[in-house]
């Protein structure tokens, strides 16, 4: 494989958008998937998950939900970004319908196999993008936010999802939980819930629990859960890609 990753910048929700998009150049047109970045924005770890999909095979975009790739470095900073968008989700919607417009635009994706995944805020995001019926083969949350601002009518949810979960996620309320499972059944999705054990919020960063000890948040990574819920995200898209 011959991976080469790239700057991709786009308009959409009232900002210039400047995301990452990674591919095999020696490739044709692969399934496209969009990575949606934590609350503190299109960082560099994110940027490295783009790179590892782009090696599994697809063509994978890191997008930037806040606009001229701001990030933030510390929660108040990350967190009045994050704000920004959820409090303005009429823009936020816009923004993520324009990033995968670009994703199909680009000459190494499929236009017809697209999905979505996040972390975090990204989760979320992504949830949202199944949830108000965008054209996505499937759609992946780790240890994402789980309330809803659409909720979907019977039968519009294209995609099917996958929710990768920290059991002891104090961030996400037991009750959304709940709500989050009812809503999907009420809405006729095909989505899959793993819970995995003892993980709290952010399992999948290896930051995180540096970032739990300096700012008093309830984060950890874990690696036998960052591995277990990478390894159900591949059989999740090799199926949902067939």
């Amino acid at each position: 494989m011959n991976i080469v990753t790239e700057p991709l910048v786009y308009e959409g929700g009232g900002a210039t958008m400047h995301g990452v998009i990674a591919y095999d150049a020696d490739a044709g047109p692969k399934p496209g998937v969009m990575i949606v970045h934590e609350w503190w924005g299109l960082d560099d770890y994110i940027k490295g998950r783009v790179e590892q999909l782009a090696a599994l095979g697809y063509t994978a975009m890191g997008i930037d939900m806040y606009g001229d790739g701001k990030t933030g470095s510390s929660p108040d900073e990350a967190g009045a970004l994050m704000n920004g968008v959820l409090g303005d989700m009429e823009s936020g919607t816009a923004r993520i319908q324009a990033a995968h417009a670009a994703l199909c635009a680009h000459e190494k994706v499929d236009a017809s196999r697209t999905a979505s995944m996040g972390y975090c805020f990204g989760g979320a995001i992504s949830l949202h993008a199944a949830r108000i019926g965008m054209d996505l083969r499937g759609v992946v949350s780790f240890h994402g936010a789980l309330g809803s601002f659409h909720k979907p009518e019977p039968g519009s949810v294209k995609a099917k999802v996958l929710v990768c979960h920290g059991a002891a996620d104090v961030l996400v309320p037991d009750e959304d939980v709940s709500n989050f499972k009812q809503e999907m059944s009420d809405a006729g999705v095909d989505m899959r819930f793993v819970a995995y054990d003892g993980a709290l919020h952010g399992f999948s960063n290896p930051e995180a629990s540096a970032r739990g000890e300096k700012y008093g948040l309830p984060l950890a990574y874990d690696e036998a859960t960052d591995k277990a819920s990478w390894s159900a995200m591949q059989e999740f898209f090799n199926e949902v890609f067939a």
